[in-house]
């Protein structure tokens, strides 16, 4: 591999990385029984692939993983600062997978690696957030017809890849990763609730017995933040637009409120939505002094920023990854990880025994996807519930774990529309 072919921090890091990788490898052993397979079977034969993911210990498996499988894999980063340096090195100097992600890197740095990443002339694209996709779509068309299919792995992706695909702009056929029952109950609940809180943690040192959190959103990822706020003794908010998930959590325990009335309440913000300006100019005047803003959405556009900056007379960083906003009345209000997902920006992103799941299904769906796309149109398409269900089953094997099989008899009452009173 040429020298061109990277951008990383700091090669010197790279041991440390490799570290990083062998932990995370250690919590993933479905991916691993995966990779084993594909070593055997090769079934990505040939494929070139352009991934634009979080460069993490758990990416790096999945990278190692789609390698041993044959393809030919690019990557860069999907978010400015998810970029974990020594895993990027690593991936570079052990792997030979060429990578092209810095953490902190500025806007055009980000989009010249997305770029370099399409250089690269895919076959695939595996996308976090659509940025992939779309540059394809927009800046680089002329590398449309080489591809036949790409996966994504986030809610905020999948919504922008179902809008393309509705407007009849999407080329190609996409398999929704995310749409995963072993993905979005998982990665989204169990993961984000963990990490996001994480985050905020290692960004504020902040105690959250007590204080009034409120979460904005209650789907997957909001359930999950919710939760464990709670089991942490916060008191929760939710404030949420869908009629259905509004009720479900006010009967979950939470008081349920618009942004406006949590606005003066709340002394940490945490925003899932992956919409816009969930909290904004008319919110920022209401905050307590000392309110935190935390967004685990992927995008930094849940807070409405060029407000914030507005409305403020200074702002200075008073930790890393915490910037203090002081307002015109004397409150301060504490942005962290300049609005980008606090997770991945202040924290190390999802514990690597759930990304397990997450990266089994886009390894599985890429098999998937290498057999069937010469069938699909270009539209988006579920992970099967078969590779669905076989993850599952494969994790509680991994987790020594064994469910009852139905006997004949169960499986034939099942079955049945005789049988009643």
């Amino acid at each position: 591999m040429s020298e061109t072919a990277l951008d990383v921090a700091d090669m010197g890091l790279a041991e440390q990385g490799r570290l990083k990788i062998e932990w995370a490898d250690r919590q993933m052993p479905v991916l691993a029984g995966i990779r084993e397979r594909f070593a055997a079977e090769r079934p990505l034969e040939g494929w070139r692939i352009s991934a634009c993911l979080h460069v993490t210990s758990e990416t790096a498996n999945l990278m190692r993983t789609l390698a041993d499988g044959g393809a030919n894999v690019v990557l860069c980063s999907s978010n400015p600062l998810s970029t974990q340096d020594d895993v990027a090195a690593s991936l570079v100097a052990h792997h030979g997978i060429p990578v092209y992600a810095i953490k902190g890197e500025d806007r055009d740095s980000y989009y010249a690696h997305i770029g370099a990443a399409l250089d690269h002339r895919p076959q695939v694209t595996m996308d976090d957030g659509a940025d992939l996709v779309t540059a394809l779509h927009t800046s680089r068309t002329d590398l449309l017809d080489g591809v036949v299919g790409g996966t994504e792995e986030t809610t905020t992706g999948v919504i922008r890849m179902r809008a393309m695909a509705f407007d009849g702009k999407l080329r190609f056929p996409v398999v929704a990763v995310n749409e995963a029952l072993t993905k979005h109950l998982f990665d989204n609940r169990y993961g984000t609730g963990q990490s996001a809180i994480d985050g905020i943690l290692r960004a504020t040192n902040v105690l959250f017995a007590g204080k009034n959190v409120v979460v904005g959103g209650y789907g997957w990822c909001g359930r999950g933040i919710a939760s464990r706020a709670h089991g942490m003794g916060a008191n929760v908010t939710v404030v949420e637009i869908d009629a259905v998930r509004a009720l479900e959590a006010a009967m979950d325990g939470y008081r349920v409120m618009t942004a406006g009335e949590a606005a003066a309440i709340g002394d940490i913000f945490i925003s899932a939505t992956g919409n816009l300006n969930v909290w904004g100019r008319d919110h920022f005047p209401l905050m307590r002094d000392g309110a935190i803003l935390a967004n685990a959405g992927h995008f930094n556009d849940e807070f409405e920023l060029p407000a914030l900056e507005a409305q403020s007379v200074s702002n200075r960083e008073v930790r890393p990854f915490t910037r203090e906003y002081a307002m015109a009345d004397g409150r301060r209000i504490y942005l962290l990880a300049d609005g980008r997902l606090v997770n991945l920006g202040a924290a190390e992103g999802h514990p690597s025994i759930v990304m397990d799941m997450s990266f089994a299904n886009q390894a599985l769906g890429l098999e998937w996807l290498r057999a069937h796309a010469g069938e699909l149109e270009p539209k988006v398409y579920g992970i099967p519930d078969e590779i669905d269900r076989e993850v599952a089953r494969l994790k509680l094997e991994s987790m020594g774990i064994h469910i009852e099989p139905m006997t004949p008899a169960q499986l034939a009452y099942s079955r049945s529309w005789e049988s009643g009173t």
